[in-house]
């Protein structure tokens, strides 16, 4: 019996490298296709494998072309939660089930103490999803330089001052579960995950409380609420997904928001959204749409390409003139160590192996 389990490792192994060879073959013959270069693209391999990334999959036209490390592996996607809320905004947007022109005070959203002002509750759904809410409240998951840049509470008008914050995309989150009466991982998995058959998004939520030190066993799940009630009655909804399901996701919107025929995503809304309502880098023409960053054209006017940053080493892509989608990931629920300006190098590896 020994025997026989040892045998079946074996070739179990064996089929692996084998499957492997034919996949990379198979890349290899699907990249010559789509005009991009195999030996290039063992270039941007080698260059990954030294940058302490954990896996990246490039799709043109709808096909693999480039697929490294572990793609089906799930951990933090960190802020490119952020473009997937935005999906499901959009959905209930065309519902019905959201208007974006109500104000926080219409549809009865406050916080904990010290409270929102009169000025801050005009702030309407536009704002929040142009991180241009002039609310400055803390919230749960701030980073650094958040707290470090918060502006001072009633210091901007509601939809005049660009300022990414979690406290809008957190109360955003909070919005879409009132109005749709849903929670919003049950929302993913019926509206995104089922219809592009996700392989690895299951659904499996818990809630965190992120002012306690003592650590939650997060492995099993695909989402979960971060409260943070020290700072904020509203959590960060936070993803935890494959590359691979990433990619699909990336694809939906290459497509304009369809899937085998079908609109799943209004294509009006990803219109609206991948507009430049601000210029935050002049230098890099980098602006902000809604709930995703834009790379504009040199008169900082319109749209070139659109993605979303998680930590600044991770990486959801979106190429329309390329027809490109990128995924990039950095396993950050282990001890990890990168540096961030590898990641601009790694995009230009792969624009460099275009034939």
């Amino acid at each position: 019996m020994i025997f026989r389990m040892t045998i079946n490792k074996n070739k179990l192994v064996k089929y692996t490298i084998v499957f492997c060879t034919v996949f990379i073959l198979f890349s290899c013959n699907t990249a010559n296709k789509k005009g991009y270069s195999p030996k290039k693209l063992e270039v941007l391999k080698a260059f990954l494998e030294s940058t302490g990334a954990t896996s990246m999959i490039v799709v043109v036209e709808g096909e693999t072309i480039f697929s490294w490390g572990n793609t089906s592996e799930k951990h933090i996607i960190h802020s490119i939660r952020k473009p997937l809320i935005h999906s499901l905004i959009g959905i209930a947007v065309q519902q019905k089930k959201i208007d974006t022109s109500m104000t926080m005070k219409e549809l009865g959203i406050q916080d904990i103490a010290p409270k929102l002002t009169d000025i801050e509750s005009k702030a309407r759904v536009a704002d929040l999803l142009k991180s241009k809410s002039g609310v400055y409240h803390l919230a749960s998951a701030m980073t650094k330089n958040m707290k470090k840049y918060l502006p001072k509470r009633n210091s901007k008008q509601p939809g005049t001052y660009y300022f990414y914050n979690n406290w809008d995309f957190n109360t955003l989150g909070a919005i879409l579960e009132n109005q749709t009466e849903k929670g919003l991982y049950n929302l993913f998995l019926e509206n995104i995950a089922i219809p592009l058959k996700m392989k690895d998004y299951k659904e499996i939520s818990i809630n965190i409380d992120g002012d306690s030190k003592e650590k939650t066993d997060i492995s099993n799940v695909d989402g979960y609420y971060k409260y943070q009630k020290s700072k904020s009655a509203y959590p960060a909804y936070h993803f935890r997904m494959s590359s691979r399901d990433l990619a699909l996701f990336g694809q939906l919107y290459l497509n304009n928001g369809v899937w085998n025929n079908k609109q799943i995503v209004p294509k009006e809304w990803i219109d609206v959204s991948t507009k430049p309502y601000s210029v935050y880098n002049k230098k890099k023409r980098i602006g902000y749409g809604m709930l995703w960053r834009l790379n504009l054209t040199e008169d900082l006017k319109k749209m070139n390409s659109y993605f979303h940053t998680g930590k600044s080493i991770q990486l959801l892509g979106i190429y329309p003139h390329s027809k490109m989608v990128i995924v990039h990931r950095v396993n950050t629920e282990r001890k990890y160590a990168y540096n961030k300006e590898d990641l601009d190098k790694t995009i230009q590896l792969v624009f460099d192996a275009k034939i």
